[in-house]
């Protein structure tokens, strides 16, 4: 029988090279965003397998039931593949559940993103998980191959006229600001330039850009220090970049948000303003340009050109959909569509899991 077990101090120390950066990993899986659930009320569990030399680890997420006692529980984007064939993540699945649920946990929530075409949908069936839908964002993903390929291979696979909003944006003297935990400021590379101010201060300007966004393409964000505390926390982990194009005077014109995990760079969040598009309209297409070199240089395997499934649906957006011009945006570099399993639950107590639905809700409804 698999043994599991609360993580060490030792296994704490080097708790990310175990969930992030091992092949599959996510930055949810990390120890920055276990203390950022935690100042949100959640408890966090930092499991280990104890019968495997591997150092496999999970990090597991719980959160009381009001009223009716009890758990339910997630694993935020995990258990992670680690390069294993799906039916043994499928199956330390199935131990962390039982681990779980001599706990009282009456319901356990997971999203790895695996993809769909490897069947692990199909073994999360056999384990008793059934499909919900999403708990972040998006389900599926734009993916551009990066495994053999150099920097003229890629460029060549991307759109003409995507090619000639880039070089565009180049000649207009549009710069790309490199903020990044992981290198000094003499460190950014070729193509970047380095921050001169606090990231702090670029991240807040960040999220009003995507306020700014938001409201012209009808989506909304969460409070301010909520999103801006886990900026700050996983650009200190070296786990978020942030980029800004920029005029030669100075002005922003688009930031770009992406995290940095497993064999890939994942773009999490993008934004331009309105006068951009119109004034220096290949500035976000120079930003994902040099999220791409930055991910070649890095060795990665993948640029995660993020999502465009249609809410609800799950599926690729066709011509005329809300997500169809951003669709096609990341197509134009060359990207793929990667239909992912998606989120799953399981529940373990029906009677605790219904009751204790109905309580949070009302306990939402009496805290406004």
């Amino acid at each position: 029988m698999t043994s599991i077990r609360a993580a060490t101090a030792e296994e704490l120390a080097d708790w990310d090279e175990r969930t992030v950066d091992a092949p599959g990993g996510h930055v949810y899986q990390s120890r920055a965003w276990a203390e950022h659930r935690i100042a949100a009320g959640w408890e966090a569990d930092h499991l280990v397998f104890d019968d495997e030399d591997d150092g496999y680890a999970a990090l597991a997420l719980r959160r009381p039931w009001p009223v009716v006692g009890g758990w339910s529980a997630y694993l935020p984007r995990g258990p992670i593949a680690a390069g294993e064939p799906p039916e043994q993540t499928a199956a330390r699945l199935a131990a962390i559940v039982d681990h779980l649920a001599a706990g009282e946990v009456a319901v356990v929530a997971t999203d790895a993103e695996i993809p769909a075409a490897t069947g692990y949908g199909a073994r999360l069936a056999a384990i008793g998980f059934h499909p919900i839908e999403e708990i972040q964002p998006s389900r599926h993903r734009v993916s551009l191959p990066l495994a053999g390929r150099d920097p003229e291979n890629v460029f060549g696979g991307i759109a003409k006229s995507t090619r000639q909003r880039i070089r565009k944006a180049e000649k207009d003297g549009i710069v790309v600001v490199r903020h990044d935990g992981r290198v000094t400021p003499s460190g950014v590379g070729e193509g970047f330039v380095a921050p001169g101010e606090p990231t702090e201060i670029a991240l807040d300007r960040f999220y009003s850009l995507l306020v700014e966004t938001g409201e012209r393409l009808q989506f909304s964000f969460g409070p301010r220090e909520a999103f801006l505390a886990w900026w700050r926390s996983a650009h200190r982990a070296g786990h978020l970049i942030l980029l800004e194009a920029r005029t030669a005077e100075g002005e922003v014109q688009a930031g770009l948000v992406l995290y940095r995990h497993g064999e890939r760079l994942s773009t999490v969040h993008s934004g331009d303003h309105a006068a951009a598009r119109r004034d220096h309209p290949g500035a976000l297409h120079l930003l994902r340009w040099r999220a791409i070199e930055l991910a070649l240089r890095e060795g990665r395997a993948e640029m995660d050109l993020g999502g465009a499934d249609v809410a609800g649906a799950r599926r690729e957006p066709t011509e005329g959909e809300p997500m169809w011009g951003l669709y096609q945006h990341k197509r134009s570099f060359g990207g793929e569509w990667l239909e992912l399993a998606g989120a799953h639950e399981k529940v373990l107590d029906a009677n605790r899991y219904r009751l204790g639905r109905i309580a949070a809700k009302a306990t939402r409804i009496l805290g406004r």
